[in-house]
């Protein structure tokens, strides 16, 4: 998300079922969005890092979307994250995010009996975890150095872009 040549690019390893990466998502990002993504300070990318095999579902699901619709599903998982993510029937939580973002309930149930792309997605999290050490989320990574995981440090960026703390 954002442009690729931008100077600051934010890696953020996140998962799910992560009620801080929840907290980041619905509360910092749409700032961090407005002022550094869409105004081409900052490039974003989201790395997948689900913990549980509830959030590898709500990642496949989002990415079974058109790729246009993969940052809007994902806003909406954390959005509605306490309704699905920690009840007794995830599935349940899920099939009615998937369905208010225009999913079937065929394309549901073909989505997560994918086993190559829950294996893509799990590729992912092994990569992170044993190549760049990270083990919780969400976990910022600022032009490729490893900050302080845990809340979102909106200081660091501006520190990258060398502005001080505008």
């Amino acid at each position: 998300m954002g442009k690729a040549d931008a100077p600051v690019t934010i890696i953020e390893y996140a998962s799910l079922t992560c009620s801080h990466c929840a907290a980041f998502h619905t509360g910092t990002f749409p700032e961090l969005k407005e002022k550094y993504i869409d105004t081409g300070k900052v490039r974003y990318i989201l790395r997948e890092f689900p913990f549980d095999p509830v959030a590898t579902a709500a990642f496949m699901l989002a990415r079974c979307m058109p790729s246009d619709k993969y940052f809007p599903m994902v806003s909406s998982l954390f959005e509605t994250q306490r309704s699905w993510a920690f009840g007794n029937n995830p599935a349940e939580g899920l099939m009615r995010v998937a369905k208010q973002a225009g999913m079937s309930e065929t394309d549901f149930e073909k989505c997560l009996s994918d086993k190559e792309l829950a294996e893509k997605i799990q590729a992912g999290t092994q990569y992170g975890n044993k190549e760049l050490g990270v083990d919780s989320t969400p976990t910022f990574f600022i032009n490729g150095k490893k900050v302080s995981t845990g809340a979102f440090a909106r200081r660091q960026v501006s520190e990258q872009r060398g502005a001080g703390n505008k």
